[in-house]
């Protein structure tokens, strides 16, 4: 069987010209099923056209579509422990941190850089959930209060994109300690009197929501983004009730003011850069403020009078200049 598979069929398909086509050229849409080019959908920052569903996409594409042109300078990791407790569940985790750095190319979860959005100079940090859940570990700790450090020395904002899990449960105690040092971290850019914005984007769970993801001066969110600490169902059978519709959605939370605001990922570098120089107290582009003008409707040519019109209205020139010189003209008893 191996031998057709692996010769025969091969054999067959170049002597009747079939060409293997990917299977991920279409690309269906989670919430109504649509199918839609893929090639669409990276023009549309992978946001499906009619829905509006955002697909997940990863730390470098958040980084991409948010700096101009997409440029920017990725920040060096700094070096940290890997595997400190030697952990093993139904694999070694030094193996499953091969893997997944082999398969997603990235050496762990967060990617932070500088660059400008909308001439404005600020660090970005992102989770990629595709390395192991976006989860928050001693190296992705070290990433994230280093780029706070890199805002703090070139004194401009910070814009973080949590999409995780929570803490990595293979580095135990050691991935908790990172939530206070990220909180820390923190309030050291607040103290440097520099905005810190968050916008959540699909998921954002666990410890990663019970700290540095809630601590920012203004919070966006991604439409239909899932956030939360605990999930539905843990939460629904722990109070033995029915979750609202809609719970833990960026639209629910706005609802309930947990979140500022939910702005679409196309909107997202010009939301930004109004909101940062807002709290920056820097002037606004003259292009944002001022309302578009509207086209003037062409006035009618007036007609011209004819020879009786301009009679009358040299007759009542007249009688008003009569009238006009300050005398009384009434009659004597009206006047009494």
């Amino acid at each position: 069987m191996n031998w057709i598979t692996s010769f025969v069929r091969p054999k067959i398909n170049s002597m009747l010209g079939r060409r293997d086509v990917p299977e991920n050229l279409w690309i269906k849409c989670p919430e109504t099923g649509e199918m839609v080019f893929h090639t669409d959908l990276e023009e549309n920052m992978w946001v499906i056209p009619n829905s509006g569903h955002h697909m997940k996409i990863s730390a470098h594409a958040k980084l991409r579509y948010l700096f101009d042109d997409g440029v920017f300078e990725e920040l060096p990791r700094p070096p940290a422990v890997q595997d400190p407790l030697k952990f093993r569940d139904s694999k070694k985790y030094s193996d499953r941190l091969r893997d997944v750095r082999t398969k997603t190319g990235l050496d762990d979860s967060i990617v932070a850089g500088i660059g400008t959005v909308k001439g404005l100079r600020l660090v970005a940090c992102a989770h990629d959930f595709a390395f192991i859940a976006g989860s928050l570990g001693v190296a992705a700790g070290e990433a994230i209060i280093r780029a706070f450090e890199v805002a703090i020395e070139n004194k401009c904002p910070l814009v973080m994109f949590p999409a995780s899990g929570g803490a990595r449960m293979q580095e135990g105690i050691l991935s908790l300690m990172q939530l206070p040092r990220t909180t820390v971290a923190v309030e050291m850019l607040k103290e440097a009197g520099l905005p810190y914005i968050v916008v959540l984007t699909n998921p954002t769970t666990g410890g990663v929501s019970a700290s540095y993801a809630m601590l920012g001066d203004i919070h966006i969110a991604e439409p239909g983004a899932e956030i939360g600490f605990a999930g539905k169902r843990v939460i629904a059978q722990t109070i033995h009730q029915q979750l609202p519709e809609g719970f833990q959605t960026s639209e629910y939370l706005m609802e309930h003011g947990m979140v500022d605001m939910v702005v679409s990922r196309l909107d997202l570098p010009d939301t930004l850069a109004r909101l940062l120089k807002i709290l920056l107290k820097q002037p606004a582009d003259p292009q944002d403020d001022a309302p578009e003008p509207e086209p003037e409707e062409a006035q009618p040519e007036p007609e011209p009078a004819d020879e009786d019109q301009v009679a009358e209205l040299e007759a009542a020139g007249a009688e008003s200049a009569d009238t006009s010189d300050g005398s009384d003209h009434r009659d004597p008893d009206e006047r009494s």
